[in-house]
């Protein structure tokens, strides 16, 4: 089946710095777009950047110039590098494809950015 595994979160200061990769499995990795989500206490699960088997890539207003996502097909894993970052990037930060079979997510990892 397909697991998505996020690690890399922890507890930063304002304008440092974190990696967050996924590992995937149970997937044609190099054939889907994957995704990085996050939620914020009290807030809904938002897109933080995408990138599609051809590198193409999305991000949100917020992380723009900021956050960068990039694959490694040959290892199955997504990254979203993460630098400047806010108090306002605190959220717990999900993996996500939406594979041919259905749409998954990892279990997660906290981000918490104090100022």
């Amino acid at each position: 089946q397909v697991q998505l595994v996020e690690s890399g979160g922890g507890s930063v200061q304002a304008w440092g710095s974190l990696r967050l990769p996924c590992s995937t499995s149970g997937l044609i990795f190099s054939r889907n777009v994957m995704g990085w989500y996050r939620q914020a206490p009290g807030k809904q699960r938002e897109l933080v950047a995408d990138i599609s088997r051809g590198g193409q890539i999305n991000y949100a207003d917020s992380v723009k110039g900021r956050f960068t996502i990039s694959r490694d097909n040959a290892k199955n894993t997504v990254y979203v590098q993460m630098d400047s970052l806010k108090a306002e990037d605190t959220a717990v930060y999900y993996c996500n494809v939406a594979a041919r079979t259905g749409v998954f997510w990892g279990q997660g990892t906290q981000v918490i950015v104090s100022s």
